[in-house]
């Protein structure tokens, strides 16, 4: 662990293949309570990221936090990342080969801002957030924090057959952590803004999993079908499943995940 970098929280249970846990925009790694049990045959890192939870802030961009948890986090671990956390899972896998065994990205886009064609000719533009939301996000932060998170993880909920039930599971989780400052909180949008990785996903040679929900309203259906499939990539999507399927539909989720990291830990 190098001494000059913030902190990171990890909350290490059980022993095995080491698997770390990247959470999304707005909560922390209680949000990943309910697979405990289930997750209870390998070393699980439940990982803070940075600025988020218990973990200290590194203003630094993408690649700065990806320095920064391959440093700190075991090498050759299995990553899983959800949101926001698959994307910073996608950069460390990108700039850290070493750190990263087999990757795992939950409800996450290369690129989560929708994106126009950039020629005449080109008629496929990026699906994804519109710029509009993200920016009402941005402004409504400097007005009420905490209601701005509400708002966000009520979204990331929606489209799921247990919304409300959802929701009240979620809040509860994220609120046993701190919240994250309104800088954080800023900075993490603007990575959801800025950061594409799509030409770069070719540098991604590990075992990947890439699990989806159909009614997913921040990573839409199609991203999936347009991405490039490779021999080392595996698609899961969830067709009743929302932004949350680990919280929505915990059973369906852990059916596909668990086999695909067993493969992955001998």
């Amino acid at each position: 662990m190098q001494s000059n970098l913030p902190k990171l929280d990890a909350h290490i249970i059980g022993e095995g293949q080491d698997l770390i846990l990247l959470h999304g925009w707005g909560v922390n790694s209680a949000v990943f309570h309910p697979l405990q049990t289930a997750l209870s045959e390998y070393r699980v890192h439940y990982v803070d990221l940075p600025g988020f939870g218990n973990s200290k802030e590194n203003s630094g961009d993408i690649s700065a936090w990806a320095a920064q948890l391959s440093a700190q986090l075991p090498k050759n671990a299995i990553w899983l990342g959800w949101s926001l956390g698959g994307l910073v899972a996608s950069q460390i896998a990108i700039n850290h080969p070493e750190s990263v065994k087999a990757l795992i990205t939950v409800a996450s886009s290369p690129c989560f801002m929708a994106q126009e064609a950039k020629t005449d000719s080109e008629q496929v533009t990026w699906p994804g957030i519109a710029p509009k939301v993200l920016a009402q996000f941005s402004t409504q932060l400097n007005v009420n924090l905490a209601k701005t998170v509400e708002r966000f993880l009520a979204i990331q909920a929606m489209g799921s057959d247990s919304a409300k039930d959802d929701i009240v599971t979620i809040k509860k989780l994220v609120l046993a952590k701190p919240l994250p400052s309104q800088s954080v909180l800023d900075q993490g949008l603007s990575m959801l803004r800025t950061v594409d990785l799509r030409d770069q996903l070719h540098l991604i040679e590990q075992p990947w999993l890439r699990i989806w929900g159909k009614c997913d309203s921040l990573v839409p259906k199609k991203i999936p079908t347009i991405l490039p499939q490779v021999t080392n990539t595996t698609d899961v999507i969830h067709n009743k499943a929302s932004h949350a399927p680990f919280i929505s539909h915990p059973q369906a989720f852990l059916d596909e995940l668990l086999p695909w990291i067993k493969k992955q830990a001998t």
